[in-house]
């Protein structure tokens, strides 16, 4: 028997433990991960809960439906159903197919699934089903019962959330339902209905034969469409030459097309912008002094303090203004003088002189008053505050020497600030001095102030291309002083004047280079494309200057596949005819 060294049997040993470890790590991973790989390798969902229910009334039947999971994958989905008749009682004895259909794209051929329903009781069904192919699916739901029958469309896409109502006509009898195309295997269907330009259109007037489907089919003769197997319809001279689109029902639901009228509404005409809030400079004061002199005491010190009108800022001593107390003085005694004289009032000019001199260099009457009751000149006069308001320059120190006209502090009074607002230049002719606006700031929030444009300036700053509008708003006084404080930032919404303009919806627009086009519905499944100039946008929608006229109908939902529909027909009618 062979020994093994100590040092080898130790490392063979530390081997052993860490393949062991790294073995334990591995399963544990696997077990935590197990839902993912079994979806990964079998397709099947993992968890994931169900879509909410889209709901649909027709033929006195009201029914629910939802995915799970949602978003639906290829295998494993089911289709939730709910049925119950009009007083919201279940339905238990209705007899579903569930159907789902992908439209032919290209050399593609159209597409087919059926679903397996099951009863769980109560109203409730299963719709179990499986998708041969990843994309947009469109799903019909055929109910019958004795209490009501209907047909109800639905779409969903692979990996997408939600189950969407195409809101196609659904009832019950024959006019809501029909029977499939035969060799596809489907259960009913809505009957699919004639265009109504085909039965408008006279044969002479006829330009070619193109599938709904497919725009891109053009034949000089009726038919089936090659791709697809379904009737062509006719397309006239006219609408050929005028890029009129024209679309059966079924295509209309299949890009998810919607309408909206043109209407005449008031245009609120309202600008969101920023601004930051500044020093009303109509509320600014400079203290300053008419005769030279040094600081005697000075009580306020620092910038930032807030002052009360008449409170004394400091002291000054002036020789100048000391010569001018006692010329009041002298004044004074001479005119006590004269009052026991044959002229009482010979002195009397004197002393109104000398007080108009004291009054000139801003000396309050209080103040001269307190001069002749004391009878000799004060060495320092106090300066008192013009204003109440905060001081935000402060140019002395205690003992500094002033001269006459120096700036010494400067108040802001902060009862009312200025809110600057940039506003860009296409927006400024809707604004006017007096216009109303409506502050909301961080610092008070859920407490709008309300505001006057005081002035629009006459420049536009070249780099952000904006304005400056000045708004006035009152500062409300909290506990610690006013509580708007210049340099913040605040959201401004500025109102012009109302007034009733043609409006039509935002997603009814498209832009195509230079020019802005809507989609105007003809009736009979007939658009047509119309340029148009919209001026000012307002709570989604854009005021229309030129184009579309008060009770035109537009479309608001599809319409840039209805742009790609229209650019496919345009060869058409630029060659007068179509081939196939």
């Amino acid at each position: 028997m062979t020994l093994m060294p100590p040092k080898q049997s130790a490392r063979r040993s530390s081997a052993t433990l860490l393949r062991a470890g790294l073995a334990v790590a591995v399963l544990a991973i696997l077990f935590l991960l197990r839902g993912t790989l079994i979806a990964w390798f079998t397709g099947k969902p993992v968890g994931g809960g169900a879509s909410s229910a889209v709901s649909s009334q027709a033929g006195g039947l009201t029914l629910a439906a939802a995915l799970d999971p949602d978003p639906p994958r290829q295998q494993g989905n089911s289709l939730l159903l709910t049925v119950t008749d009009t007083g919201g009682k279940p339905v238990d004895d209705a007899e579903i197919k569930v159907a789902f259909d992908m439209a032919a794209m290209g050399s593609m051929p159209a597409m087919h699934s059926d679903a397996r329903v099951r009863r769980e009781g109560h109203g409730r069904y299963r719709a179990e089903f499986d998708l041969p192919m990843a994309g947009t699916w469109s799903p019909e739901v055929a109910v019958r019962s004795a209490r009501g029958s209907a047909t109800v469309h639905y779409s969903l896409t692979t990996g997408s959330w939600g189950l969407a109502s195409l809101d196609t006509e659904s009832g019950a009898g024959p006019a809501a339902t029909g029977t499939a195309p035969a060799g596809t295997g489907a259960g009913p269907r809505s009957a699919p209905r004639a265009s109504p330009a085909a039965a408008a259109a006279p044969g002479g007037d006829v330009a070619y034969y193109t599938c709904s489907m497919h725009p891109a089919v053009h034949q000089h003769a009726p038919g089936k469409c090659p791709i697809c197997d379904m009737d062509l319809i006719p397309v006239r001279r006219d609408e050929a030459q005028s890029d009129v689109v024209t679309l059966d029902d079924g295509r209309q639901q299949e890009i998810g097309l919607r309408t909206g009228v043109v209407t005449r509404q008031p245009l609120a005409n309202r600008i969101a912008t920023v601004g930051r809030v500044a020093w009303d400079e109509s509320r600014l004061h400079d203290v300053s002094v008419k005769f030279a002199g040094w600081i005697g005491k000075l009580y306020v010190d620092q910038t930032g303090q807030r002052v009360r009108r008449g409170q004394t800022l400091f002291t000054l001593y002036s020789p100048e203004l000391y010569g001018a107390e006692e010329e009041l003085l002298a004044a004074l005694a001479s005119q006590r003088a004269a009052r026991a004289s044959a002229a009482p009032d010979r002195a009397d000019y004197l002393v109104e002189a000398a007080r108009q001199k004291l009054r000139l260099w801003d000396l309050g009457d209080a103040e001269i008053g307190r001069i002749a009751a004391r009878g000799a000149p004060a060495k320092e006069v106090p300066v008192a505050s013009p204003a109440a308001g905060v001081v935000i320059e402060k140019d002395v120190v205690q003992g500094a020497s002033v001269q006459p006209g120096m700036r010494l502090f400067r108040i802001a009074g902060l009862d009312r600030v200025w809110i600057e607002a940039e506003v860009y230049e296409a927006d400024l002719p809707r604004v006017r001095p007096g216009a109303a606006a409506t502050v909301t700031l961080r610092a008070l929030p859920g407490r709008p102030l309300r505001g006057r444009v005081v002035l629009i300036e006459p420049a536009v700053t070249p780099e952000s291309r904006t304005a400056r509008v000045r708004i006035a708003v009152p500062n409300p006084a909290g506990a610690a002083g006013p509580e708007l404080r210049p340099d913040m930032y605040a959201d401004v919404e500025l109102a012009g004047a109302a007034r009733q303009s043609l409006m039509v919806p935002e997603s009814a627009v498209l832009y195509t280079g230079p020019r802005t086009l809507v989609f105007v519905d003809l009736g009979g499944g007939r658009f047509r494309p119309r340029e148009v100039r919209l001026g000012a946008k307002s709570a989604g929608a854009y005021e229309v200057l030129a184009g579309l006229r008060e009770g035109d109908r537009v479309v608001t939902s599809g319409n840039f596949l209805l742009d790609a529909e229209s650019r496919l027909t345009a060869p058409a009618a630029g060659g007068g005819g179509g081939g196939s």
